[in-house]
């Protein structure tokens, strides 16, 4: 059977994190990066001048963007083919929760994610920390950092260089819960 992950990173207009400004995604396949998508986002809510400087998305921008609904009609299938991974997945997987929640859509009840910073530090313990730029600097990949497209595909290469060092990716499993919008705890 052909192990699938969805590495994806957003990019948030203001501190609510309710909403996306940007999409990046990566499908990785067998240790392989095989399928890349991104897009802006219109998040239809206001844009904090802290996250326009952070990301340099404006409200102009996102102007004929589709919406997160529109969106989701197309990434849906994507987001449930295989097992979500993320850097500092919880922030990531609660916007996306917040967004189906926000707009009343209905995916299901949980989903399996995996996050990559926590697989850093069991295969690079040797950094002063396991943020995105740093370990991306570390393993020599290319990242323009806040940028959701960076951003996934440096995920999807951190993990993928995890796996050649061994690491078994179902040890850093966890459920998130839609419903609450939180991780389940481990069981």
């Amino acid at each position: 059977m052909t192990e699938r992950y969805i590495a994806f990173d957003v990019e948030t207009p203001n501190s609510a994190n309710h909403r996306m400004s940007s999409i990046g995604i990566c499908v990785v396949e067998n240790g392989e990066v095989v399928r890349e998508f991104a897009t802006l986002v219109d998040p239809q809510t206001y844009f904090a001048p802290f996250n326009i400087s952070l990301t340099g998305i404006s409200p102009s921008m996102v102007d004929g963007a589709p919406t997160f609904p529109e969106l989701w009609r197309i990434i849906e299938p994507v987001m449930s083919s295989g097992v979500l991974l993320a850097h500092n997945a919880p922030f990531d997987m609660g916007v996306l929760g917040k967004c189906l929640h926000g707009y009343g859509i209905s995916w299901k009840p949980t989903a399996q994610y995996a996050c990559t910073c926590r697989m850093a530090k069991a295969c690079f313990c040797e950094l002063p920390n396991h943020r995105l730029n740093t370990v991306s600097d570390h393993l020599g990949i290319e990242l323009d950092h806040h940028q959701a497209s960076s951003d996934a595909r440096a995920c999807a290469e951190i993990f993928c260089r995890c796996l050649e060092r061994g690491l078994d990716p179902a040890r850093f499993y966890r459920t998130f819960d839609f419903g609450s919008l939180r991780t389940l705890p481990c069981r």
